[in-house]
């Protein structure tokens, strides 16, 4: 009996333990299911809190790139305005330097020559049938009446500031002297032109009571040279903006 006993307890220790072990393995299986779920939770969290900032990061790039939009196209309307004005500035400029004479210009017009009279000469009246400065202005200005825009005197461009002078036997002309035939050309209406100066009294009528031979021929195409000398103002001064308003 009493080893009996014994068998039961040996039996019921081995039972006990076999059950503690299971226990403690319960509870270490709980204890980690705990510990993966409260991980997989964190883990959650953070996912949510990096999709939140990220989205953020996604609205805030998306205003940026909406004010960088608007900011191109303020840039694109006043590239468009500055290149209307440049264009303005730019035909402004070109125009001015054509009245100027300091750009080379191309178009119809005439070719008029001049030479002395080599009729016989009244020996009392000899510098009448020479050509002079004044002959020449006269023609350059019946020209310009007529609407000559561009002159040149022996390929010399003429401008508001040029000179016109007897040298001697020769014409100075922008500083530069020139002896006849003197050849004066026009661009503008060639027929206009030709009109202005052979007209009946006119200045060709008066030069050829003097035997000076002048002949006038339309040209299709001329080209006239710029102006290669150098202009320069002592006195005139352009307003300025605060000028003009005073």
């Amino acid at each position: 009996m009493f080893k009996n006993d014994k068998k039961v307890k040996y039996v019921i220790a081995i039972v006990c333990l076999v059950f503690s072990f299971l226990i403690a393995l319960q509870l270490k299986s709980v204890q980690i299911n705990v510990d993966n779920g409260t991980a997989l939770g964190e883990r959650t969290e953070w996912l949510e809190e990096q999709l939140t900032l990220e989205r953020q990061k996604a609205e805030s790039l998306s205003a940026q790139i909406e004010e960088y939009q608007e900011d191109l196209l303020l840039i694109e309307n006043e590239s468009v305005e500055t290149e209307g004005y440049l264009k303005v500035l730019t035909k402004r400029l070109e125009r001015a330097e054509m009245l100027g004479g300091l750009t080379q210009v191309h178009g119809p017009g005439v070719e008029v020559t001049i030479e002395d009279s080599t009729s016989k000469i009244d020996a009392g009246n000899a510098g009448a049938y020479l050509i002079h400065d004044i002959d020449l202005l006269r023609v350059i200005n019946e020209l310009r009446d007529a609407g000559a825009e561009a002159i040149d005197l022996n390929g010399e461009r003429l401008l508001a500031t040029s000179e016109i002078r007897c040298a001697g036997s020769t014409l100075s002309v922008n500083n530069a002297r020139y002896s006849q035939p003197y050849v004066i050309r026009a661009i503008g209406d060639p027929t206009t032109l030709e009109n202005a100066l052979s007209m009946r009294n006119g200045v060709v009528d008066v030069l050829g009571l003097y035997g000076i031979k002048t002949s006038i021929v339309k040209k299709d195409e001329l080209l006239i040279e710029a102006f290669d000398g150098e202009v320069q103002f002592k006195y005139a001064q352009m307003l300025t903006a605060e000028e003009e308003t005073e």
